[in-house]
């Protein structure tokens, strides 16, 4: 397994070792020993979840601010342009956001911790999109920032309108969100 940090150290690039022939690859896609090791965390993931999403769809930018997930997050099929917006007021890197490709073929996986925001975009035709949290999903606390903020000037691989949930479409810009501290 081999760990890049990105842009914002705290956001990992996770790329397993896959085996391939010509009858296909094999690949463990996760192991919490080798995690903890290569990565310096010590979690613990309590929930799985799968989406799949046509193309143009943008989900995000999501967090919670209370019961905070750290994501880590896969393609399984097709690819997405995937961010993480730094929410921590204290942080050095507040209001900075990083953009990675994840596609079905590069097996990247990308490692959100809890305090950012999330949000992808699906650039493949359809994607089945992969994530485990470290705590449980809790709409209460779930918080979302305007994906087009024109503070965060997030750059997404746009080739038409994306497509949005109404809970995305009222996002909020950062300047008006509920952050950590």
């Amino acid at each position: 397994m081999k760990v890049t940090p990105t842009a914002i150290p705290d956001v990992l690039i996770i790329e397993p070792k896959v085996f391939g022939d010509e009858r296909g690859f094999f690949l463990e896609s996760f192991n919490q020993a080798a995690f903890n090791q290569v990565t310096g965390l010590k979690l613990d993931f309590v929930q799985d979840n799968h989406s799949r999403s046509g193309q143009h769809v943008l989900r995000g930018l999501h967090y919670q601010i209370k019961q905070a997930q750290g994501k880590l997050v896969r393609v399984l099929r097709g690819s997405v342009f995937d961010v993480a917006v730094d929410m921590r007021r204290s942080s050095a890197t507040f209001g900075q956001w990083v953009g990675v490709e994840l596609t079905e073929g590069n097996f990247r996986q990308l490692w959100v911790p809890a305090g950012f925001a999330h949000g992808f975009l699906v650039t493949s035709e359809s994607a089945d999109f992969v994530y485990k949290t470290t705590d449980y999903y809790a709409p209460e606390f779930e918080r979302c920032v305007a994906w087009n903020d024109p503070d965060l000037a997030i750059q997404w691989p746009l080739s038409a309108e994306p497509q949005l949930s109404a809970k995305d479409k009222a996002g909020v810009a950062l300047r008006h969100a509920e952050v950590f501290a």
